[in-house]
């Protein structure tokens, strides 16, 4: 069962800020943010997929700032199985791309 935390969360790539929110859920450890919570302008389409067997097909896009990119970094399920209907409309950051709470 996904668990929510209480504070800000932020994924920063390269210095910058791509992702802050106080309203992530957590998923087998990682924090999935709410779409509107993401810096969109630092986002590119991937053609990149997987499948996780209880969540579904995933999606993924890459992160590019401050001249540097973070290939396939995000990840998202566009129409998730029911079991994780809990993290549609969210992206979660893994490749480099650090997650922390916010002091």
């Amino acid at each position: 069962m996904p668990t929510a935390p209480s504070r800000v969360v932020r994924a920063v790539w390269n210095g910058v800020v791509i992702a802050e929110s106080a309203d992530t859920v957590v998923v087998e450890g990682n924090h999935y943010f709410p779409e509107g919570d993401v810096r969109g302008e630092h986002l590119v389409d991937s053609e990149h997929t997987s499948v996780c067997g209880w969540k579904g097909i995933a999606r993924y896009k890459s992160v590019v700032a401050a001249g540097a990119t973070a290939t396939d970094a995000p990840w998202y399920y566009p129409d998730p199985l029911p079991a994780a209907e809990g993290i549609a409309g969210r992206l979660a950051f893994w490749r480099g791309v650090v997650v922390v709470a916010a002091t």
